[in-house]
This record gives structure tokens, sequence and C-alpha cells, in this order.
């Protein structure tokens, strides 16, 4: 491994990115000629493989199908090995997942800077850090949560690498396969406490699943420019006056406010729930309405946000309002 400076300074903030990056502000890109150099420490650019802040939200939805999934009091003894192992799965997928993209990255603007296109770290340091926490992650999930959420983790890990991942070059509906391992974490925490997969759970993976699609469209907008300069044929790159894409963005937000009253229908939860739900839902299909409409840069950003508002705040009501 090698801490040697940076030549491109990294102004990364923001959502998951259907890519394998995360969302920056758009325009602020440096030069590889006038950035500053920086200085990293390997243990920094190690954690950066592991993409944080996507495995901090895988995190939060196994969270969410824990707690939905359980029958009676949450224990902690049975939701911090879930929690633990799926985070490290995550992790481990994210590393790997860096490894096989390492080219692809090397030709975007916001992904050249990253630890292996950039030369900070080797090749075989994703492959040993990936593969530890994968394995971490598997057998914590299998000896301390049970074998259904191990093969439910392991399902999601190969989808992401070897469904997903390559079919992203490919096609733009890369999109909707990759929104299935994106969608299966709740699964994993609803297995993990109710020690099966039962209605409520595909529930969980409906809303997760629909959500992804405005969500990813809205990144791929805004970025679709470094998307063509990656040779990555997402939807807003082969559809350039955005019209296709407009009707996607808007189907899909519409179906989820639909489908995100279900967990009411069911008995999972309560009024307050449905109330909130279905007001997050009419204002992320305004947003969806508007890009559709502009088909502009700041409407993009604007569903961007919204969506993830939309989530943070959906899953903070069904866990207040869990039947």
């Amino acid at each position: 491994m090698s801490s040697r400076p940076s030549t491109l300074a990294d102004p990364s903030s923001g959502g998951p990115d259907p890519a394998g990056g995360e969302a920056i502000a758009p325009g602020l890109y440096a030069s590889v000629s006038t950035a500053a150099p920086v200085s990293r420490p390997a243990y920094a650019d190690l954690a950066a493989l592991t993409k944080p802040r996507i495995t901090a939200l895988v995190t939060l939805t196994a969270l969410l199908g824990f707690v939905m999934g359980a029958p009676g009091a949450i224990s902690l003894a049975d939701l911090l090995p879930a929690l633990l192992g799926t985070a490290l799965v995550a992790a481990g997928a994210s590393a790997l997942n860096m490894l096989l993209e390492r080219e692809t990255d090397a030709r975007m603007h916001r992904t050249r800077d990253r630890p292996l296109p950039a030369g900070r770290l080797r090749p075989s340091d994703a492959t040993v850090l990936g593969g530890a926490l994968t394995l971490a992650g598997l057998a914590t999930l299998y000896f301390l949560a049970g074998p259904l959420p191990a093969a439910l983790a392991l399902a999601t890990w190969l989808s992401y690498l070897f469904l997903y991942t390559p079919l992203k070059p490919r096609t733009s509906l890369s999109t909707l396969v990759g929104a299935v391992p994106g969608a299966l974490p709740p699964v994993i925490g609803w297995s993990a406490a109710r020690g099966s997969v039962d209605g409520g759970a595909v529930v969980l993976f409906a809303i997760l699943f629909l959500w992804q699609i405005p969500h990813f469209l809205a990144i791929a907008w805004i970025y679709r420019d470094d998307y063509a300069r990656g040779g990555l044929p997402m939807l807003p790159v082969v559809d350039r006056d955005g019209r296709v894409t407009g009707r996607q963005i808007v189907a899909n937000s519409l179906a989820l406010a639909l489908v995100s009253a279900t967990p009411t229908a069911a008995g999972m939860t309560g009024p307050l729930y449905l109330a909130g739900a279905l007001a997050l839902g009419g204002a992320l299909v305004f947003f969806a309405l508007r890009a559709a409409a502009a088909r502009s840069l700041a409407c993009a950003r604007q569903l961007f946000l919204a969506s993830v508002l939309y989530l943070t705040a959906l899953c903070a009501l069904m866990i207040l309002d869990r039947a």
C-alpha cells in the first residue's frame, strides 16, 4: 500500500451512486494540473474502499427490516450481530466492486482519485480487504443470526458483484438489476428477526426497489456526461432528450407512493405512518413530475435530494408507528 499524495482533490459529498460511487455537487471537479496535493494515510484509503455512506444506508435498511420483522420486543443480542454482519458484507462487496471497476473509475472525473485508480492502493489490497470483510460478515450472520440471513446476504453480494457490476458497461437496464441487491438488506434484517421471509419482507423489498429507480436516475441525469466518459450507458446517457428517463422517474415514483401505503394495509403500521407516507409520496411525485417536465440539471438535483429525504423520513415513520 502507498500513502503518496493525491493529484486530484476529492470534493465528494452526497448519496449513493449507481455507478458504484457517491454523488457529489456538480461542477466541483478539481483540475489535475491545479489541485494541491492531498496526503492521505493508508487507513483512510482502506476505509474509502468500503464506501461508508452506502454501507451506512445498507445497515439502516437492515435495521428497518429487523425492527419491522421482530414479533415482539427488540433483542439487542439478536439485532447487533444482524447489523454487524450485514454491514461487513456490504463493506466487502463495496471494496471488491471498486476493484472490478477501477479502470472505469479512472476515466471519470469524480472517481479517478479513488485509491485504486489513483495508485495509492494495490488491487491486492482491495482483494484481501473485500474478501476478509465478506467472510467475516457471512460468518457473523451464519453463526449469530442464522443460516437464512447469511444466505440472503450471500445472494446480495453475488448479485451485486456478478450481475449488476458486469452489466453496467453493457446496458441501461443494469439499474433495474442493481435495484435487486439494493432492496435485499431489509429482507436480511427481517429474516434475522423472524427466522423466515414472508409478506412483510416482500413489502419492504418492493419499497426499496421502487425507491432506487427515481433516486438513481436523478443521479445518472446529473452526472450523465461523466457516465458517458466512463463508458456506462445509463438511461440518461442513451436517452439524450430525457423523455424516456422522465417517464421512468414518474412511473416508479407513482408506484412507490402507492406501495408505501401497503405496510398499513398489511397491519405492519398504524394511521400515523399512512398519513406521513401519503404526504411524502405526494411530495416525491411532485419533484418527479417537475424533473420529467423540465429535464434540467437543477430539477434532477432537487429530485435527488427529495429522494434522500423521502427514504429517511419513511423509515423513521415506519419504525415510530410500528404496529
